[in-house]
């Protein structure tokens, strides 16, 4: 991916690591769309950060999906990148009948928004230069937070979604590149990880996750140091040690 001269669309735009990859590549000589499904943030926004565009979109809606896409085609047509940030992290008792909606809203926002938004705005990529669809997933792909196992899963799943996209658009010669971005806890309102120590800070994550693309433009994922071991844990045999330690056990 290259860094500049861009037309970028960014989902969960409006707060936490969406808004904060909007500013720092808007800052970098790119044309963002920060997409969200409230309006008033997203005026908030523009108004404070004038040359950033926004877009109303609920990603857990198909017609929300379809809207938009008219809408970015006919008003952004040199959209070249996609990243697929949006996404929501709540604790389940497994053994509560309640937490049930809960595990359905991480399916439909966190992997079904994903595939959906990817399905909808993969044509308008194809054959444009420097075409990118970039999907934001999480350590704990690797190894799960038991507290957040339907979160886990769905990024787990992402990861998978992830490895066939690049796969089937490779052999199609599509000319799109597929990364994967693993962060770890990160200091934003997911999870209220706002005020955590153990959480990196956001600005910290930005600054290595950006600095990893500069270096690796055509990298298949972007890892920051904070999040390798996770993500390494099945590989070099520590996997049921993290977990463990994950789990507070």
């Amino acid at each position: 991916m290259k860094m500049t001269g861009n037309t970028i669309l960014i989902t969960g735009g409006t707060s936490g690591i969406g808004l904060g990859l909007a500013l720092r590549l808007h800052e970098a000589g790119n044309r963002v769309i920060v997409a969200g499904r409230r309006k008033e943030l997203l005026d908030e926004i523009t108004a404070e950060h004038p040359g950033i565009d926004a877009l109303v979109l609920d990603v857990a809606d198909p017609e929300s999906i379809a809207r938009a896409r008219e809408t970015v085609a006919a008003s952004h047509p040199g959209l070249n990148v996609l990243v697929n940030n949006a996404g929501i992290m709540l604790r389940e008792n497994l053994l509560d009948p309640a937490g049930l909606p809960v595990a359905e809203d991480h399916v439909t926002v966190n992997l079904l928004g994903t595939i959906r938004m990817t399905y909808a705005f993969l044509p308008l990529l194809v054959g444009k230069d420097d075409a990118v669809v970039m999907n934001v997933t999480s350590a704990l792909a690797f190894v799960p937070f038991p507290s957040t196992p339907t979160y886990a899963a769905t990024k787990a799943a992402l990861h998978s979604f992830s490895e066939s996209l690049r796969i089937q658009l490779a052999g199609a010669d599509a000319g799109v590149q597929v990364i994967e971005v693993v962060p770890p806890g990160v200091r934003t309102t997911l999870l209220g990880q706002q005020d955590d120590d153990r959480a990196m800070p956001l600005d910290d994550f930005l600054t290595e996750i950006l600095d990893l693309l500069r270096e690796k433009p055509d990298a298949k994922e972007l890892v920051v140091e904070r999040a390798r071991f996770i993500r390494d844990a099945e590989a070099n045999g520590s996997y049921d040690n993290v977990l463990a330690m994950i789990s507070g056990s």
